[in-house]
C-alpha cells in the first residue's frame, strides 16, 4: 500500500526559489505548499500541518526565519525546520544550528547556506524527516 507523501512547506521571499524547490521536491515524491513571508506562512499553518518546513531566514523583517521557526517549534515540536539563507553573503554575519545551545534559540533543526544544492537540501530533508519518523514511532 502506498505511503501518503510527506507534505513540505516553503517559506521564501524568492520566488524563482519556491518554483525551483517545489518542482525538484515534487519530483521527489513530496507535496509542497508554499508562503511568500511569515505572515502568509503563519496563515497557512493555520489551517495544515506539514511534516517538515523549509524557511528563509530573512524575509519581511530580517529576522523573520527565526520568529516562524519559533512558532512552528512552539505549535508542533515534531516538525522538522530547516533554514535556508543567503545573509552571510548579504551581511558577512554568520549562523549555524550545530550546538544544542544555537538550536535552543534558533528553533530550526539545520541551517544550509544559498545557493544550496539541491542534492544537499534532499539528502538533509530525507534525513530530518527518517530522524523525526524514529523518535515519533
Amino acid at each position: 500500500m502506498p505511503t501518503k507523501a510527506k507534505t513540505i512547506l516553503i517559506v521564501d521571499d524568492d520566488p524563482d526559489f519556491i518554483a525551483i524547490e517545489r518542482m525538484q521536491l515534487e519530483a521527489a515524491g513530496y507535496t509542497v505548499v508554499s508562503a511568500e513571508g511569515q505572515q502568509q506562512a503563519e496563515e497557512t499553518l493555520k489551517t495544515l500541518s506539514p511534516d517538515m518546513a523549509i524557511v528563509d531566514l530573512m524575509l519581511e523583517h530580517m529576522d523573520g526565519g527565526f520568529a516562524l521557526c519559533h512558532h512552528i517549534k512552539a505549535r508542533t515540536p515534531a516538525i522538522p525546520v530547516i533554514i535556508v539563507t543567503g545573509v552571510t553573503s548579504e551581511t558577512g554575519l554568520e549562523f549555524d544550528a550545530s550546538t544544542a545551545e544555537e538550536r535552543s534559540w534558533i528553533k530550526a533543526d539545520l541551517m544550509l547556506t544559498k545557493p544550496v544544492r539541491f542534492e544537499q537540501l534532499l539528502a538533509e530533508v530525507q534525513r530530518l524527516l527518517e530522524a523525526y519518523a524514529r523518535k515519533a514511532g
